[in-house]
């Protein structure tokens, strides 16, 4: 039997996996397709559902590390099915909200839901079972899953908010996301892990991780990718409709129905989605081949440099336009490059609960990224204050990157 034959890429586990992260993120990235519905039917301030958003992001990473500690003490499928569970209860519940101090509690349940179905217990699986020369494209072939769910997610609940009011939605997205259930067969994988990682116990994991410098700069360098990612969901189509010059209506735009500045916002998140599929694959490609910490370090310093350029230049249509091109191709880059050091450094054993860690990292600066720019716009009146800050932490992770040692960290001896 010949053993030299490559491993295949597209193993049941990756595919089972891309589904049940697709429909969360699909689900997920829908949300802001209900801010005017609720506002209009309750008369809340816009402030109301922006910050139910942000404690929604503030859950999924609080519940990230917990749900990949329950996948690796219980198994990947309890897990899956837990958060799936959590996920159902909170949008159906949100259906029958009728405070805003409601809404927002429920949020923290549909928090937990997208932790339990989403990157890190399923980045996990599909790492344990890919080939080390498969691993790093496995893992961008995931995450380019959640780009997918981010460019449909928002066109099918406004086609079925065209049928149905907000409520019956929320049901039938809560029924939609137990459908990932029907994939868990696939969702089996060897349990791979050096002699030395099965003989260490998660909290000794842990605190080998917390005591190593380079598990710190990770976590740090991961704030900027969650604050640049949720400012720019939750405000950057406002922004192009109260920053960006007149669309001409002899210009291409125009010749496909986009006339108006909101049109152009709501085209820049699709684009940001499209373009990030792309970006995603191709950094995992570069992941296999070169360091990972200096492909990271690339990747926050294109984003300072794009977006530095964006605010500090007029903002036009054709700018809005190639800035979400470029910062799409940027968007989940990070993602299967920090999953893939996380695995590379500390191995496969924890990798979940240690990406779980770092991702709760990246759902702080979500929290700080949705919140301030609501807040800053109140008090300046837009969002120029804000962007520059998403500048400033994005250099910070550019360089906070560069000193972290990427070589297994059971490899070095005590």
């Amino acid at each position: 039997m010949s053993t030299a034959r490559s491993a295949p890429l597209f193993t049941p586990v990756l595919i089972g996996g891309s589904i049940i992260i697709l429909l969360g993120f699909a689900i997920r990235a829908s949300f802001g397709v209900f801010q005017i519905p609720i506002a209009e039917e309750f008369g809340w301030p816009r402030a109301d559902f922006s910050l139910a958003i942000a404690i929604q992001n503030l859950a999924w990473g609080i519940g990230q590390p917990m749900f990949s500690a329950v996948a690796e003490r219980f198994g990947d499928r309890k897990a899956i099915i837990l958060g799936a569970l959590f996920y159902s209860a909170g949008l159906l519940l949100t259906a029958f909200a009728m405070t805003p101090g409601s809404m927002q509690l429920l949020e923290i349940l549909v928090g937990f839901g997208v932790a339990g179905t989403g990157f890190g217990v399923i980045l996990a699986v599909v790492g344990r079972a890919a080939s080390d020369e498969n691993r790093s494209l496995a893992l961008g072939v995931a995450t380019a899953a959640g780009s997918a769910g981010q460019v449909i997610g928002a066109p099918i609940a406004e086609i079925l908010l065209g049928y149905y009011p907000w409520q019956t939605v929320f049901i039938i997205f809560a029924v939609a996301i137990l459908a990932v259930l029907l994939v868990l067969p696939m969702m089996r994988s060897p349990a791979m892990a050096t002699k030395a990682e099965l003989q260490q116990s998660l909290g000794q994991a842990l605190t080998q991780a917390f005591k190593d410098p380079s598990f710190s700069l990770i976590f740090l360098g991961f704030f900027s990718c969650g604050y640049q990612l949720a400012f720019i969901t939750a405000h950057f189509p406002a922004m192009v409709t109260e920053m960006c010059g007149a669309i001409a209506p002899d210009s291409f735009l125009a010749g496909i129905g986009i006339t108006t500045t909101s049109a152009l916002g709501a085209l820049a998140i699709a684009v940001i989605g499209l373009a990030n599929i792309g970006g995603t694959l191709a950094a995992a490609w570069a992941g296999k081949r070169w360091t990972k910490k200096y492909l990271l370090a690339g990747i926050y310093l294109a984003r300072t440099v794009i977006a530095g350029l964006f605010i500090a230049l007029p903002i036009t249509p054709g700018s809005v336009l190639i800035f979400s091109l470029l910062m799409g191709a940027l968007w989940l880059a990070t993602v299967p490059l920090t999953s893939g050091l996380v695995a590379h450094i500390y191995g496969l054993r924890y990798m979940g609960t240690l990406y779980g860690f770092v991702f709760l990292s990246h759902q702080i600066g979500g929290f700080l990224g949705v919140w301030l720019g609501g807040a800053l716009y109140d008090l300046y009146g837009d969002y120029t204050l804000v962007w520059w800050v998403g500048v400033g932490v994005g250099a910070f992770s550019a360089i906070v990157h560069l000193p972290i040692r990427e070589r297994p960290l059971n490899a070095v001896p005590a």
